[in-house]
């Protein structure tokens, strides 16, 4: 049954994942009855977006942010990480902010290189969580060409179950470890 289901599934995830990126679309939660959006070109503009909380535009903060922006705890460059609902690649909007303002700085600085890390928590196979975790890092990066940054500049690896933040068994630790990380050169 494992050997049939595995493949109809990884077949199913490249299915969806191989759509024009022109739509916002939306993943159920783990039968929590939420859902989240997609963010496509169509869902992030510099127009509707704010930061985190601090009522400056995402895309000028990463434009005209420096080097050292990326360890300021103060600063939205600072935060790294992109959570994600179970069982799900799809960014949610909360973290568009976020991801606006690393494809700004990227553009500004040419030289910089990213890795994205996509991270899953323990439940699933091995396999399963593997290519999880490269569909949420290829969301990200995804996320961030389409927002103007060169593709080359960008490169997305998936760590599965391997890497996680919290090692207890419930919800909000498993929370923890759904995610994509952020480095830049000289960070990997």
């Amino acid at each position: 049954m494992k050997k049939v289901l595995l493949p109809a599934l990884l077949a199913s995830l490249l299915i969806a994942c191989s759509g024009t990126g022109d739509k916002a679309t939306g993943s159920a939660g783990a039968g929590n009855g939420t859902s989240s959006a997609a963010v496509t070109d169509a869902s992030v503009s510099r127009g509707q977006i704010g930061a985190l909380g601090s009522g400056v535009d995402p895309a000028t903060a990463g434009a005209t942010a420096g080097i050292a922006s990326l360890t300021d705890p103060n600063h939205i460059l600072s935060s790294r990480s992109i959570y994600f609902d179970f069982d799900s690649f799809v960014i949610k909007p909360d973290f568009a902010p976020l991801v606006e303002a690393h494809a700004a700085f990227l553009k500004a600085n040419a030289q910089m290189r990213m890795l994205i890390q996509g991270n899953t928590d323990e439940r699933g196979s091995r396999e399963y969580n593997l290519a999880l975790g490269q569909k949420r890092a290829e969301a990200v990066k995804r996320a961030l060409v389409l927002l103007g940054v060169n593709e080359a500049q960008v490169e997305a690896v998936s760590l599965g179950e391997e890497k996680p933040r919290c090692t207890q068994q419930t919800d909000s630790c498993w929370g923890e470890n759904r995610r994509s990380d952020i480095l830049y050169s000289g960070e990997f």
